[in-house]
């Protein structure tokens, strides 16, 4: 079975899959936290990996910047390769100075001005949301590794660099939104269409409140605590 970009066959992926932007974080999960790892996908170098994780299995991918390509590869995977459940694991920018630096954030919902869904079926809600058993799971794995979680919605927007800078967060404080990134919208509706489940853990790399941020390696390597909670999603 191969799709135009994953190149892989079913058993070859996990029922869970994790899902950060960067495909060298996906490389750094399963090099760093999976044993007997193999790579089920290279085509334009969006790795995949499955490994075990305390015995259990899980697939870790990457899925490029954005909502169109989160869209491809998570439509995929749920729809050609009879994956059940996607957990996102990014980074995203703090709407709200409660927010600091590597905090964690548990996604209830995305909310985006993106027409990502509208095109793909028609959906006109600008709101979506997370699954509620994912979410659940994701919650108790949170607090049994004394992990503290922020929960609410999350800004999906197709706009990196925005000409009007205070736009951005008079929507926040509008929507009553935490932060920002640039994909979970899409991989919400995905799982809405397919029938199946997704969920999205983000970590704090920058603040429009204080302009603190991280570096491109810290965003690789350093954002363990969400990685710690999806794996625990092993099957």
């Amino acid at each position: 079975m191969s799709t135009p970009h994953i190149k892989a066959e079913k058993h070859e992926i996990a029922k869970t899959v994790l899902m950060p932007g960067d495909p060298l974080r996906a490389k750094y999960i399963a090099d760093t936290f999976l044993e007997d790892v193999s790579q089920f996908n290279e085509i334009r170098n969006m790795f995949g990996y499955t490994g075990f994780y305390n015995g259990k299995k899980i697939s870790v991918m990457g899925s490029g910047m954005g909502q169109p390509s989160i869209g491809i590869y998570s439509y995929e995977l749920f729809k050609f390769f009879d994956v059940e459940n996607i957990i996102r694991i990014g980074s995203c920018g703090a709407y709200t100075a409660e927010l600091e630096l590597y905090d964690t954030i548990l996604a209830k919902d995305a909310f985006s001005e993106s027409s990502y869904a509208e095109v793909q079926n028609g959906e006109k809600r600008d709101t979506l949301p997370a699954s509620k058993t994912l979410n659940n799971k994701l919650s108790e794995v949170a607090n049994e590794l004394n992990i503290p979680i922020h929960m609410g919605t999350i800004h999906s927007s197709d706009v990196f660099y925005r000409e009007d800078g205070d736009a951005a967060l008079k929507l926040a404080k509008e929507r009553n939104l935490l932060g920002v990134e640039m994909e979970s919208f899409a991989l919400f509706h995905n799982a809405n269409v397919t029938g199946k489940n997704a969920a999205c853990l983000l970590t704090v790399s920058d603040s429009f409140i204080t302009s603190e941020s991280t570096t491109p390696e810290e965003r690789q390597t350093a954002f363990t605590n969400m990685m710690k909670i999806a794996l625990e999603l092993a099957e």
